[in-house]
């Protein structure tokens, strides 16, 4: 039995993974692509957009896990 748990437990993790990499990337690109097109901005990707972008994305990234999390427990 607790071989199945672990089981599944590792199969949530794998799961998580690509989630969380996909949640990171996306919230990078739709940060940049904000920076890059939305009107009156200077339409220049300088360090300070690409922090921000890189913030934006981890904190996509938690939110994806925390939210994958969530419904793990939820499942149980």
């Amino acid at each position: 039995m607790i071989d199945r748990q672990q089981g599944r437990d590792q199969g949530w993790e794998a799961r998580r993974r690509p989630a969380g990499i996909a949640a990171f990337l996306a919230g990078l690109v739709v940060t940049l692509v904000f920076f890059a097109f939305f009107p009156g901005l200077p339409h220049v990707i300088d360090w300070g957009a690409i922090v921000v972008a890189v913030l934006v994305g981890a904190l996509t990234r938690w939110v994806c896990l925390a939210w994958v999390g969530k419904r793990i427990r939820d499942s149980k």
